[in-house]
């Protein structure tokens, strides 16, 4: 039996430093909204497993390279952690717990364990918010390495990140100093924040609105005057006839953003709840 493992309390994240933040802790705090019977303290010793197996093989004059090789090939391909192409939106791809236990996730959930993993062999792996698709990097003498959990921890050249960037950038490749801006490392509140816009945005998708607005009310928990988050918490209130909360959330958000696109939709549906009661305590 595992000894008791206390998770970080929802209503004190706010006030932590954004590196402050402990992340597989949160981050199965994250997964305990869904999954309450879940055992923390048994999925960090996983981790803390993970790491005592490769502790081995990687003592003595082992260079980065075949540290690196070390590590991926061990929780890629013999423990098999991989990503889920098959079935990408499931949410389960999203909660720590049932990533460990079926080894399939999405590129963030897959490189939390990475980054856990990694730090606990004395490497500093960060992670990189890198639009559409979450990566991880380490400083090395010459720069920096960036891999890709989702595709087993494969190394990802500078070409490849600038196509894979464009996209996102009105079809332009970034430049150096664009790349570098982007390459920044994310921090733990980043971490986190982006594992509950995706699943939000699954839930969203789904009309899943219980789920909505807990994703959302997860996310103010973090940073507690991010517009969207009240946008769409508030939006999930007024379909879940909770009136209150729901004006409560749009004003705030159209305080945020005053200026943002859809104001005059949001405004409209603040009109619409003005004389609606409320059907939740």
């Amino acid at each position: 039996m595992h000894s008791p493992h206390a998770l970080p309390d929802w209503n004190a994240l706010a006030t932590l430093g954004d590196d402050e933040l402990p992340l597989l802790d949160t981050a199965l705090l994250i997964a305990r909204d869904e999954y309450p019977d879940l055992d923390p303290a048994g999925y960090s010793a996983q981790v803390d497993t993970y790491a005592d197996a490769l502790r081995p093989q990687l003592e003595g004059d082992v260079d980065l390279p075949a540290r690196l090789t070390a590590i991926n090939r061990y929780l890629f391909e013999e423990i098999g952690f991989a990503g889920n192409n098959q079935q990408y939106d499931d949410p389960r791809n999203s909660y720590l717990n049932q990533v460990v236990d079926r080894k399939l996730g999405i590129p963030i959930s897959l490189a939390v364990i990475q980054i856990e993993v990694t730090r606990r062999l004395g490497m500093p792996l960060d992670g990189v918010s890198f639009p559409g698709h979450f990566l991880v990097r380490l400083p090395v003498d010459d720069g920096i390495l960036v891999l890709d959990p989702f595709n087993k921890g494969r190394p990802v050249s500078a070409e490849e990140l600038r196509e894979r960037a464009s996209p996102h950038l009105g079809g332009q490749p970034p430049d150096d100093q664009q790349l570098l801006q982007i390459l920044a490392p994310a921090t733990h509140r980043m971490i986190l924040m982006r594992m509950l816009r995706n699943l939000k945005g699954l839930y969203l998708e789904r009309g899943d609105w219980e789920r909505v607005a807990r994703s959302a009310d997860r996310l103010l928990k973090l940073s507690p005057d991010t517009a969207e988050a009240h946008r769409d918490r508030g939006l999930a209130y007024r379909e879940l006839g909770y009136a209150k909360g729901a004006r409560e959330d749009l004003a705030r958000y159209l305080q945020l953003l005053p200026e943002a696109d859809d104001v005059e939709s949001v405004r409209s549906a603040l009109i619409d709840l003005s004389g609606a009661p409320s059907r939740l305590n």
